[in-house]
């Protein structure tokens, strides 16, 4: 029982360690200037896979089978044509979110990944053809509003926001539907996106907007560090959800917006209006409803399976399938 704890006591650090380096990307992508968001995200495509092929190599020298699912999943065209689509999109979430941040809008990127739970549910309803209890329509209908709140704010529909919302469900969707490993699905994302961005690189260089010689050592370091950036969370969070439970997980991914928010706010010094906050407030009150909906859900998941445990026979209830996977 011990061992079981300390394993839990290290996922919930990495977790947290993981959505705390999602939170804080909005300070690193500034440091990149005067690269613009196009040529930052070719930068973290193309150094990604670099990143994604050595950890590959060290995974296989831990493990000499490590690289065995690779042939078997050749020969499966349309499961590689959605992880080529899942790449498709994690580019234009990647992109937009770089754009976002470094155009000044590091409160509406961060309200992206507050709606993205309400996006994903609905997603479950519309695609996957998923039931919902009368919670999670409660708080579906209060995100709507407070989507209506937030362009009435803004003048506009926070359309950064919806982007990075609707991209990242979406993607939550396909890697759900491909059901491969965080490592193997990385790399093989950051693999179709790779030579694209290499070309972009390429055609910046000789057009002699490339950045990344020309403005000393350090600047190009930092773009290279882009697949380091990129993969370590990944890695600690792919750690962290074989040693936690999926809700704790999920009460962690608000950590990284919550950090973004806190960033917008007290680094960037963001306006927010009286009809932002509002907004802002009714996408968390629906948040809350969600969460204490899924903690209970969870609690009933695990009266069941303890009764199960009990007498296998007579026990019957709701099972912790019905619970959702976090995005």
């Amino acid at each position: 029982m011990s061992g079981r704890r300390h394993e839990q006591r290290t996922g919930l650090w990495l977790g947290f360690a993981a959505y705390a380096m999602w939170g804080f990307f909005p300070l690193y992508w500034p440091l990149l200037k005067p690269a613009g968001a196009w040529e930052i995200l070719a930068d973290r495509m193309a150094w990604s896979l670099v990143v994604a092929v050595a950890l590959l190599a060290l995974q296989r020298l831990r493990r000499p089978d490590a690289l065995s699912w690779i042939r078997p999943l050749l020969r499966q065209p349309k499961r590689l044509a959605l992880i080529g689509l899942a790449a498709v999109v994690i580019s234009v979430n990647w992109g937009m979110y770089i754009w976002g941040v470094n155009s000044g809008h590091v409160v509406e990127t961060s309200l992206g990944y507050f709606i993205n739970p309400l996006v994903t549910i609905t997603f479950g309803v519309l695609v996957l053809k998923e039931r919902l209890r009368p919670a999670q329509w409660v708080a579906v209908a209060t995100g709507a509003a407070a989507v209506l709140v937030l362009t009435l704010g803004y003048g506009r529909l926070p359309w950064i926001a919806l982007t990075l919302a609707f991209s990242f469900a979406t993607y939550g969707l396909l890697k759900k539907t491909v059901n491969l490993g965080g490592l193997e699905g990385f790399a093989l994302e950051t693999a179709f996106l790779f030579l694209p961005a290499l070309g972009y690189l390429l055609w910046l260089s000789a057009s002699g907007r490339s950045t990344f010689t020309g403005h000393g050592p350090g600047h190009s370091a930092l773009l290279a560090l882009c697949g380091v950036v990129t993969a370590v969370p990944l890695v600690a969070f792919g750690a962290a959800a074989v040693r936690v439970p999926l809700t704790t997980m999920g009460l962690l991914q608000y950590l990284a917006p919550v950090f973004q928010f806190l960033l917008g706010i007290a680094v960037f010094h963001e306006h927010m209006p009286a009809e932002r906050w509002a907004g802002f407030a009714l996408v968390w009150v629906a948040l809350l409803v969600l969460t204490v909906d899924g903690l209970r859900q969870a609690r009933r998941g695990a009266d069941a399976t303890s009764g199960a445990e009990r007498d296998p026979l007579t026990a019957v209830g709701p099972g912790v399938s019905d619970m959702r996977d976090p995005v």
